[in-house]
């Protein structure tokens, strides 16, 4: 479905408009939201299943609120696609996750109605109660705020911290749990939302507090009856109310409620709204991928996915480095029982779905808790197992102080495959992979740091990484790595020579960039002309002096990765050049130490410099000076 084919999407020009919607109105605006949704994600690819549950929600949502004075803040943001139609960006809607287009996630410089600009996981609930605490503390108390998280971002830890810190306030913010993994019956869920009005409502508060009042007044046995009845009270919600949890954090917990009732949504969220002296949890329930079937059956997969045939469902893609290293991986653990692997919520996108139909007992999914990931995986290690925990390089980043203070410290031998590593495309700033090199330069007692420029290298710094007897990791990219037959007589933790010797003017590059500088040096006359040397510089982590001989000759260094320029190997191999006798002369190409916005991998490269023709361009005038 295309936005010129929708009746009542083009006539939403902002929030107001649906607020004048009828019931089936409103219906049929949710079916072409939908329908609209999912072809574009089938053209560009993004976020699908949790986006297409959402839809009733959002609606709602904006029909109880002003959210150009109230504040909405979701979580990680990949379920925002409907706020985005109806907030005044369905035209441009299409561009979804390209050049200068919609952003994949919420963007404070794109609308007014987005509020915090998100993109990783459990973050919603804080951000949003800072904002709560500004406006009060600024005079502002009719704003509301709400907070939409996930029943899988719930599960990182810094999530049950906001909500630990929220529940002790007297501050009404709104907490909506979108639970898009349980079922819901029609006449429990009546009687739980029934029950959830009836708790929230003055008249009960009211009358819990006369009723408990006047037991107090009876003589001898009051105090002890009423302490009695409370006890039992307390027993039976946990019996029958598993999300009690949420009251003893100190919200008034709602629900649960039908996430595709939008009449029921809205009275659920009115009522929420009038509770003025403590936060509100709504645990809402909605289907992922509800009304495109695909979707619907395989919502793991759908959940972030490339393009894809929208009457099929099938992915147009092919095979990749995560799929390379999970086979690799499951067939290392076929010859030795103790290798365990490890995700975090990601078992697809890591390429670890394999690993665990195989082994589903030594595979472990610890949900959105990097965190608790990397220590459990030093847990395992200290007990004897050989723990693989593949994640993307940019959710890594979470688990920095556990990979200094629990893996390195201790010289666990545990294995890291850093999917998604360097410029990942669509996905955008958030998602950017291009710190790890940085932090992993950082890191104590000699973590190694490995770089594969092909499949090859990729399967075996994996086997070799499982042999060692300390921490290791192996940064891959995006996509699929060129094939090129391994040169078994040069170690990997040596840099290869590419070329017949050093030169005066040598190019050290690493991943994926390395098949661009071999093309470009073998085939473009003017380079060629130069006599440029170039070395693979598979180990960056850590680089030493014995490394850095390799170069001995060389005249002019070019060091190229999508790592931080400014933080990389790149200026490692400066740093540690400057202290020779008579240095050579060095020039780092890399990422900028700025944001780096959705596109494709191919214009982010030209962005930073990292295109062929720039490549060039950059090489030829550092030769020439």
């Amino acid at each position: 479905m295309r936005y010129e084919d929708t009746t009542w999407l083009r006539k939403i020009s902002g929030p107001e408009d649906i607020k004048k919607l009828n019931e089936d109105e409103l219906s049929q605006l949710a079916e072409e939201i939908r329908g609209y949704i999912v072809s574009v994600v089938a053209a560009n690819g993004g976020h699908l299943a949790s986006n297409l549950g959402i839809i009733e929600l959002t609606l709602a949502l904006h029909r109880c609120f002003d959210f150009s004075t109230d504040r909405l803040v979701f979580d990680v943001g990949h379920q925002s696609y409907a706020h985005k139609l109806i907030t005044g960006r369905a035209a441009d809607f299409e561009t979804l996750r390209q050049k200068n287009g919609i952003s994949g996630f919420p963007k404070t410089n794109e609308s007014e109605y987005d509020a915090f600009n998100v993109g990783h996981s459990s973050t919603s609930i804080s951000a949003a109660l800072g904002m709560l605490r500004a406006y009060r503390l600024a005079g502002d108390f009719e704003r509301h705020v709400v907070a939409v998280i996930g029943d899988g971002a719930l599960s990182g830890g810094m999530a049950y911290e906001a909500l630990d810190d929220a529940g002790q306030q007297e501050l009404p913010l709104i907490v909506i749990l979108n639970d898009n993994e349980m079922s819901i019956g029609g006449s429990v869920g009546g009687m739980r939302t029934h029950l959830s009005h009836m708790r929230t409502s003055k008249g009960y508060k009211s009358f819990k507090k006369r009723f408990s009042a006047r037991l107090k007044r009876i003589p001898k046995i009051g105090n002890s009856l009423s302490d009695a009845i409370e006890r039992l009270k307390n027993r039976i919600k946990f019996f029958i109310l598993p999300n009690v949890m949420f009251e003893e954090l100190g919200f008034t917990y709602m629900g649960p409620i039908d996430g595709h009732n939008i009449g029921e949504l809205e009275e659920c969220l009115e009522h929420a709204k009038n509770i003025k002296d403590k936060p509100v949890l709504l645990h809402v329930v909605t289907k992922k991928g509800k009304g495109y079937l695909h979707a619907e059956n395989d919502p793991e997969k759908f959940h972030g996915i490339g393009k894809f045939d929208e009457k099929t469902g099938e992915s147009t893609g092919g095979p990749n480095n995560s799929k390379v290293f999970a086979s690799k991986l499951t067939e290392l653990a076929e010859q030795d029982k103790s290798i365990v692997a490890i995700t975090a919520a990601m078992s697809t996108g890591t390429g670890l779905s394999i690993f665990r139909d195989r082994f589903p007992d030594r595979f472990f999914d610890v949900g959105i808790a990097e965190q608790h990931g990397v220590t459990m995986a030093a847990g395992m290690a200290m007990a004897g197992l050989k723990p693989v925990f593949a994640v993307y390089s940019t959710f890594l980043q979470r688990g920095y102080d556990q990979l200094i203070h629990d893996v390195c410290l201790q010289k666990l031998h545990v294995v890291f495959g850093i999917d998604r590593a360097g410029l990942v495309g669509a996905d955008g700033e958030t998602h950017q992979g291009v710190y790890d090199i940085a932090y992993f330069m950082t890191l104590p007692n000699g973590i190694k740091l490995f770089s594969p420029s092909s499949v090859e290298e990729l399967e075996a710094m994996l086997e070799y990484s499982l042999s060692l007897d300390c921490p290791a990791a192996i940064r891959y990219s995006r996509g699929l790595l060129p094939h090129r037959t391994l040169n078994s007589k040069v170690p990997l933790e040596s840099w290869e020579l590419i070329s017949d010797g050093i030169r005066p003017t040598t190019v050290v590059a690493s991943g994926r960039i390395l098949e661009r500088m071999i093309k470009l040096l073998s085939t473009d006359e003017e380079l060629k002309s130069l006599d440029i040397g170039l070395v693979n510089a598979r180990l960056l982590c850590p680089i030493d002096e014995k490394l850095l001989s390799i170069l001995d000759g060389a005249e002019k260094i070019i060091t190229v990765e999508d790592g931080n320029a400014d933080t990389g190997f790149g200026a490692q191999v400066s740093r540690l050049m400057c202290s020779r006798k008579n240095p050579p002369r060095v020039l780092n190409i890399g990422v900028p130490n700025i944001p780096i916005e959705a596109a494709t991998i191919p214009e982010q490269d030209d962005f930073c410099g990292l295109s062929p023709e720039k490549l060039k361009a950059a090489i030829m005038q550092f030769s020439d000076s």
